[in-house]
């Protein structure tokens, strides 16, 4: 159930007035993100009471709320009222979505959260073996998530999918949205914060993982930003305000070839900060063994 408002729309001008008195409100995604903060508050707050000594972090919750947040940026207000009118409208609420909303989603660790939070049983009948199963570890594989997040990113954008969904509502908000979200999640997923999982990837895997990642970024990026016809005919010619087709076209390149750079060479310094971290940790358990091992020969 839609509901949608838009007002104070005047004719053609380049003021970006009338783009912040545009609102879409869609109910579905209401409630499912009012849902989403209301169980993780009542995570933190189970996992508290059972263990007053070792509340839950105020600072994950924060990530956690942080990227619910930035989801309802992205898909409540005016990016979402405008963006099937304009490309990098369109382009920045996908960017939201993948490049911040996700990865603070995955630092919040509600993965983690859930199994501190369930009971004994819980854990053994269902969190532990969903945990160890086959497809668990196929969908966190770094090398899996890797190629899903990057042909997330290249088949939508090349095919005729990025069109059609542009004029199917549902088609855009029960398959891309879900899709875009769901790949960004499980690509950071191995890659950052402590979300329990079967297996974790080298540090300089991560590393290398977010690197390669700014390839099928820039391609996307680029062949957007210089294809000198419109390549997605969804979006209209005649617009209330701002950018026309060309220009808004290119902006929306420039949004994903150069806006994305900057945001993953944070994410980059982010696990290498981690890295160095885990380094410093192993270097002062190997100095206390070696006092401890001196002690014992004197």
């Amino acid at each position: 159930m839609a509901i949608s408002r838009k007002v104070g729309v005047a004719s053609m001008n380049w003021s970006l007035g009338p783009f912040f008195h545009a609102w879409s409100l869609v109910l579905f995604v209401i409630v499912n993100l009012a849902a989403a903060l209301a169980w993780y508050a009542w995570a933190a707050r189970r996992v508290g009471g059972r263990d007053p000594a070792a509340p839950w972090p105020l600072s994950v919750t924060a990530c956690y709320a942080a990227g619910i947040t930035i989801l309802a940026i992205a898909y409540v207000g005016p990016l979402a009222a405008w963006s099937h009118t304009f490309f990098w409208v369109h382009m920045t609420q996908h960017l939201l979505v993948m490049m911040a909303a996700a990865p603070l989603i995955v630092l919040g660790a509600p993965i983690t959260l859930a199994f501190r939070a369930s009971g004994p049983q819980s854990r053994r009948r269902w969190v532990v073996p969903i945990l160890r199963s086959r497809a668990v570890r196929l969908l966190t594989h770094p090398v899996f998530t890797w190629i899903l997040f990057a042909s997330a990113l290249l088949l939508t954008h090349f095919t005729a999918f990025y069109n059609w969904a542009l004029v199917n509502h549902d088609a855009d908000q029960f398959i891309q949205q879900p899709l875009f979200l769901g790949a960004a999640l499980l690509y950071y997923l191995p890659l950052i914060g402590a979300n329990l999982q079967p297996r974790r990837p080298p540090q300089a895997m991560r590393l290398l993982s977010l690197a390669l990642m700014m390839i099928p970024e820039a391609i996307v990026g680029a062949v957007i930003y210089f294809s000198p016809t419109i390549l997605y005919p969804a979006f209209p010619v005649d617009r209330p305000f701002g950018l026309g087709p060309q220009a808004d076209q290119q902006l929306a390149g420039a949004l994903m070839w150069a806006l994305v750079m900057v945001v993953d060479s944070f994410w980059m310094m982010y696990v290498a900060a981690e890295w160095f971290a885990s380094e410093e940790k192993r270097g002062e358990r190997f100095n206390r063994d070696l006092v401890r091992a001196d002690d014992v020969r004197q």
